[in-house]
């Protein structure tokens, strides 16, 4: 009876350890699979955030690569400045299609807007301002031009860096494209105002717009040196 009994401990105190650590291991096992995995929620965040700060500035770049071929096209029928019509019919089309496919690409919607009418009110309200300097002259033509071109390097530098630290390469080399153009546009209504007798070019319109320092004859931006400006003045290079 001693020795069954001793039996029957030993093996009871087996049971009671075995399934204290059967226990203690599942528990262990519960916890760890209900602990938030660290790279799977940043991982969502970052490209959630990534396509947000993108879409934001696809969106915006598209209105204004739409606004410099329509301010141009309408100006250019009030004041025939063949710096506007070459710019618009032949590199802002290809700059607007390239934003829409990134657009596509990144699930930002370009609906259909009649030409002088953008969704977004500040592009609005800049497209009235500058079709209502541009109309006055020929000069004031190419100072729009000037305006445009300043306008469209601020916001294209950035939404580059913008870009790059969402690690949107796609969307770098574009904006990047879309840069050399827009200071070849920018050097090209400077000749043009310097042909009319405005000796400082550009620098007339304001501080704002008097950009020395913009590097010229920019190659990829522009349409294998089609559209030069009147004469060859400071600047040398063509139309993106």
């Amino acid at each position: 009876m001693k020795k069954t009994s001793l039996t029957s401990s030993l093996l009871l105190s087996s049971l009671i350890i075995t399934g204290c650590v059967a226990n203690n291991s599942q528990g262990q096992h519960y916890s760890r699979a209900n602990l938030p995995t660290t790279n799977t929620p940043i991982s969502q965040t970052s490209r959630t955030t990534t396509n947000s700060t993108v879409q934001k500035s696809l969106a915006y770049m598209y209105d204004e690569e739409r606004l410099a071929k329509e301010v141009y096209l309408a100006i250019y029928a009030k004041q025939p400045v063949q710096q506007l019509t070459k710019i618009a019919t032949k590199a802002e089309v290809r700059h607007i299609n390239a934003v829409k496919d990134l657009a596509v690409r990144y699930g930002v919607p370009t609906p259909y807007q009649r030409a002088g009418q953008y969704q977004t009110s500040h592009i609005q309200s800049l497209y009235n301002e500058l079709y209502a300097k541009g109309i006055r002259s020929k000069r004031d033509a190419l100072e729009v031009g000037c305006m445009v071109e300043v306008i469209d390097v601020e916001d294209l530098q950035k939404y580059t860096r913008e870009a790059e630290q969402a690690n949107a390469q796609d969307v770098v080399q574009t904006y990047n494209f879309l840069l050399k153009g827009s200071y070849n546009h920018y050097w090209a209504f400077d000749r043009g105002l310097k042909q009319l007798g405005v000796s400082n070019g550009c620098c007339s319109v304001g501080d704002r717009y008097c950009h020395s320092e913009y590097p010229q004859n920019q190659r990829g931006g522009r349409d294998n040196g089609q559209g030069r400006g009147q004469g060859r003045g400071q600047g040398g290079g063509g139309w993106r």
